[in-house]
């Protein structure tokens, strides 16, 4: 806990502009008057935390340095600044890794998520790889005490996941998703749980097509030994995909998804393309096909109905597979790194 006299804390912090990360102390963060300090209990590890991690060319052109890192956690809060009246200490919370500026159209109109002044927690602020993290009041989630710390760790992907699985209606649809990631295998028990009739995922590694299976996948496909086409006729389908799910970020994947779309069908976009991607347009126009991008969660429909599913039954917890203390984070990220992993959590327990 903090303590008077006490000013320091340990983080994983993006200290230099080069690859790798640094355990080291920094100060602790300043509670401002509208702000909630946090003592991070578990804090889950991000594809995003993997760019920092690398310094590839987003990184370098996105993330100042030195930075403390992470946004994925869960916590009990610490202390709350003056102004603060719906949080208090000893709650169990997550919290929104959006900042918004809430003062845009978009914010005033309700339409937070669509912020263009956004900052994120552990990108552009200090993050949560650190034993306290301190975050606007508008951000924090008290957060479901009967969910375990870990799923709680896990509600940022998640809320992802449920943006993109829920942005069109599923029951009793036919769903593709393309990408087995942490993302995309949640994304499976969503749709299920959400009443659609078959998902189908596709990905070509061995470790998380196993893990879609366990995530209740009615079909999950190696597509460098089989096809789609073929999935199809064996499942019965006539028509094509219902909903599409794209969590790949893979231009030959989207292509793929767009020939198995049923004329007037949707597509979710999670996944960010090659700026150099290029996709059969003469699909899109001439079948009807609406394709949305998504970009993090609704503030905070998307946590109302996360939690709400957890509530009533969804389980996601297959798709965590590794736990670290926090000082055992090169370890974790080399097991994200090497893709024979879920979603893997670093505990700050004390």
């Amino acid at each position: 806990m903090v303590t008077q006299g006490m000013r320091t804390m340990l983080a994983i912090v993006k200290r230099e502009r080069t690859p790798g990360l640094w355990l080291q102390e920094t100060p602790i963060p300043m509670l401002g008057a509208f702000d909630v300090l946090i003592r991070v209990k578990r804090s889950s590890i991000c594809g995003t935390d993997m760019h920092i991690y690398d310094w590839d060319s987003w990184a370098q052109k996105t993330v100042p340095t030195p930075m403390v890192i992470g946004h994925e956690f869960v916590g009990v809060v610490q202390a709350v600044g003056s102004h603060v009246h719906d949080f208090h200490p000893g709650m169990v919370v997550t919290g929104e890794g959006h900042v918004v500026c809430g003062r845009c159209r978009n914010c005033l109109a309700g339409r937070r998520h669509l912020c263009n002044k956004t900052s994120g927690v552990g990108v552009n602020r200090p993050g949560a790889f650190a034993q306290y993290l301190s975050i606007p009041e508008t951000n924090v989630w008290a957060a479901d005490p009967n969910i375990s710390l870990e799923i709680l760790s896990c509600f940022d992907p998640l809320g992802n996941a449920v943006h993109t699985a829920l942005s069109f209606d599923v029951l009793g649809e036919d769903v593709l998703i393309t990408g087995a990631g942490p993302i995309g295998l949640m994304a499976i028990a969503i749709a299920k749980h959400a009443g659609a009739r078959f998902v189908v995922i596709t990905d070509m590694n061995p470790y998380r097509l196993d893990l879609a299976r366990k995530m209740g996948a009615t079909i999950a496909l190696d597509i460098r030994t089989a096809n789609l086409s073929t999935v199809m006729t064996d499942l019965g389908m006539k028509e094509g995909f219902d909903v599409g799910l794209e969590m790949s970020g893979n231009a030959q994947a989207l292509n793929d998804m767009l020939a198995a779309m049923c004329h007037g069908g949707k597509i979710a976009l999670l996944g960010i393309q090659s700026k150099a991607a290029a996709i059969d347009w003469d699909l899109v126009v001439f079948n009807g096909l609406t394709i949305k991008g998504i970009y993090g969660r609704e503030m905070y429909e998307t946590w109302y109905k996360m939690t709400s599913m957890l509530q009533s039954g969804l389980d996601i917890s297959r798709v965590i597979t590794h736990r670290f203390p926090y000082f055992e984070f090169e370890q974790a990220f080399r097991v994200m790194k090497s893709g024979q992993s879920g979603k893997v959590i670093l505990d700050w327990s004390e």
